[in-house]
């Protein structure tokens, strides 16, 4: 096979042994030369003893291995040939280049760790655009993968929209709520995360007012041509007229002037400073009454157009503080507009800062995606939604707050009833070790819980005694069942069985009728959890309960070879783990039905959420991680977990709904579809669960059970896994 090109580019080696062999690998296969190459060829001992096809062959061989180290030979630089001319073929000399170069494994491992470390500590830099960033993680992940590691794109792309600057959190929460990370795309990623970056420099160039941009390129005027606004005179500005210094009280607007896409509201001055409105076409938080600010840049400077061309200027920008309904917020980025005679709240801005504003029913009401509720009010006579806020105490210990935050106190409190009552030093471990995603640093101690006071009851713990603990997943497995349970379930279940690996800690909940239904339970369990993992169950710690001694337990255990650990005769506190993990989940559901007034026949539902939780939450054993991390060696994210029994509005799809019909359903939250990766919505209504991602949720409050007493049936709830 003759050379077609004189003219072809040869890579060259520049000390980079993974970009030279990738190229150097993909033009030895376009000539047909890798074969030989990575195969090499034998030379029989008695040439004589060959037919004519197979001294063809041999010559053929012979000639390609000639060509590819020609190649080898123009892509290597002098100094480094000198050291390998000896190879007398293109394989020896290729394996050559490797070993001095890419290293044994050992060396690959330490390259493999280098990597991984790199790749953990990368974030975006402030003002780096998304090409770049993306760039640079997937120049570090491409070399992973050279390095023999499987990088998955769901495990990039959940990298990226975990490192992203603040300015992206927005598009970050809507692709986590629609998207499923795990089957996502880095250029399906990276297509989104581009048309967000263009509108956000989109309006840093140009900020809107309402209908009109901001005037930075207006054509320049003549000064004398200039007419105030105030005094009607000619030569300066309404800002710069002097009359201000002769009046005490601002120009009243007029009646019919509908100034910011608002009418005008009839009240007495002191009453107007106290009113914000919410506007949703206004571009940015506006004030013009210098006391509302905390903090203001005064050299900030700016101009705002309103719709009949009046032109605000912006003299600041700043923080305001202010108290509404008893909670002090704190706003960032307000525009100070000595002109404006409103306080405006931007709709658009507030969005921006990962909330979610929920308008139904003549009410509207702002959520924080990990906060809850912050804001609710209702529309007024002029179909306007008004904030009526007042002037804090300035606490000159207050740190600095970001846009509507909830006093520290409260946020602990939520993140203590999202995480089924955990105590303080669990929540504060999760936290400080970084042991999971999306869970803030918490401060602060909340107040006394009563309902940790009345669901949960002290006792002295029995001595562990046991050192010995599992080196891989399933050696050994800890089970035990939990009941009978009263009420039953609408589902007549009355048991909890559990199951714990011992090296992970991970713990798996099933719901039974009875103990007989314990070892068909097992069986299904092992099937399962086997071929998930590829490991298999070595041992089963076990109390000496009938449900686990049965015959056809223990032959089935033989014939599969699981060794049995059984406690002796009334000493169940030999089975700890099991014993003290179900004391753990009775306790977190008891707290966790008792808090929202839901009805005990839902504890199947309350058990698999508080699952769902210890499997999130720190455990002795596990010094620096959670089960769900020792088990899946992934750090789980808790920004899904909500209060269990805390109302939330689902999404109706279109295809489901008329034209008129309500576009969403008051519902009760009752934990997470893990199938589905998806809450799990309980409509009291129509006695069904709902899965569902589109949900609005408020965390601060409850169904009224009463009013469903008469509700006996439950579809579609969950009676297993977690």
């Amino acid at each position: 096979m003759a050379d077609g090109n004189s003219f072809l580019s040869i890579p060259k080696f520049d000390g980079d042994y993974d970009h030279w062999s990738m190229l150097m690998e993909n033009l030895l296969r376009s000539k047909e030369y890798w074969s030989v190459v990575e195969q090499g060829y034998e030379e029989p001992k008695i040439l004589e003893s060959l037919t004519g096809a197979e001294r063809k062959t041999l010559e053929t061989q012979k000639l390609n291995d000639l060509r590819a180290k020609n190649y080898l030979f123009q892509s290597i630089d002098k100094n480094i040939l000198k050291t390998i001319t000896n190879k007398a073929t293109s394989k020896a000399l290729w394996d050559s280049m490797k070993q001095k170069y890419q290293g044994n494994a050992r060396v690959q491992r330490a390259q493999l760790q280098r990597l991984r470390r790199e790749f953990e500590i990368l974030e975006m830099q402030n003002g780096e655009c998304v090409n770049d960033y993306i760039s640079r993680v997937m120049i570090i992940a491409n070399d992973m993968r050279g390095a023999g590691e499987a990088m998955e794109d769901g495990h990039i792309v959940e990298k990226i929209l975990r490192t992203l600057s603040d300015k992206y959190n927005y598009i970050v929460c809507s692709i986590e709520e629609s998207k499923d990370i795990n089957e996502m795309m880095v250029d399906e990623l990276q297509s989104s995360l581009l048309i967000h970056e263009h509108k956000i420099k989109r309006q840093e160039m140009t900020e809107q007012a309402l209908k009109v941009t901001g005037d930075y390129s207006a054509p320049r005027v003549t000064e004398h041509l200039i007419e105030c606004y105030r005094c009607r005179k000619l030569g300066h500005f309404q800002y710069e007229c002097p009359t201000y210094a002769n009046y005490a009280e601002d120009t009243e607007l007029d009646d019919e002037q509908e100034m910011l896409l608002m009418s005008y509201v009839e009240m007495q001055g002191d009453k107007r400073d106290e009113i914000w409105f919410l506007d949703s076409g206004c571009s940015n938080h506006m004030s013009g009454d210098r006391k509302w600010f905390t903090e203001l840049d005064q050299s900030f400077r700016h101009s705002v157009k309103l719709g009949n061309d009046f032109k605000l200027n912006v003299m600041g920008k700043g923080n305001v503080r202010m108290k509404l309904g008893g909670r002090t917020v704190t706003i960032t980025e307000v525009f100070y507009t000595p002109d404006l005679k409103s306080n405006l709240l931007s709709i658009g801005q507030l969005q921006e800062r990962n909330l979610s504003i929920l308008i139904k029913n003549g009410c509207c009401s702002i959520y924080h995606d990990t906060e809850g509720l912050i804001i609710r009010t209702t529309i007024s006579a002029n179909r306007m939604f008004v904030l009526t806020a007042s002037i804090p105490v300035v606490d000159t210990n207050i740190s600095k707050a970001a846009c509507l935050n909830v006093t520290s106190e409260n946020i602990t409190s939520l993140w203590h009833q999202r995480f089924g009552h955990l105590n303080m030093k669990g929540l504060r471990t999760l936290a400080y070790r970084k042991m999971v995603q999306g869970l803030p640093i918490l401060k602060n101690q909340f107040k006394l819980c009563t309902i940790c006071m009345t669901g949960k009851q002290q006792r002295h713990s029995f001595p562990q005694k046991s050192t010995w603990r599992a080196s891989k997943p399933l050696q050994l497995i800890h089970s035990d069942i939990c009941g009978p349970i009263t009420p039953e379930s609408h589902s007549h279940k009355r048991y909890i069985l559990t199951f714990i690996d011992d090296y992970s800690r991970k713990m798996w909940s099933y719901f039974l009728h009875a103990k007989s239904e314990a070892f068909d339970t097992f069986k299904r369990f092992k099937s399962l959890i086997e071929k998930a993992t590829g490991y298999y169950i070595t041992c089963l710690r076990t109390d000496r309960g009938g449900e686990f001694t049965s015959s056809e337990f223990n032959d089935y255990c033989s014939s599969n070879g699981i060794t049995r650990q059984l406690t002796t005769p009334y000493s169940p506190q030999q089975n700890g783990v099991a014993e003290r993990r179900n004391r753990t989940l009775m306790n977190m559901v008891r707290c966790m039905l008792t808090a929202r007034d839901v009805p005990k026949e839902y504890w199947p539902e309350a058990a698999n959420l508080a699952t769902h939780i210890l499997n999130r939450c720190p455990t002795s054993v596990l010094p620096n991680m959670t089960p769900e991390e020792a088990w899946k060696e992934r750090k789980p994210s808790v920004t899904h977990l909500k209060v269990f029994g805390c109302i939330g509005y689902v999404h109706v799809p279109d295809v489901t709904r008329k034209k008129l019909d309500e576009k969403s359903i008051k519902c009760v939250y009752v934990g997470v579809s893990e199938e589905s990766k998806a809450f799990r919505m309980y409509n009291p209504e129509t006695k069904k669960i709902i899965i569902s991602r589109d949900v609005v949720f408020d965390e601060m409050e409850k169904w009224d059970w009463k009013k469903s007493e008469g509700a006996n049936s439950l579809e579609l709830m969950c009676e297993e896994k977690n």
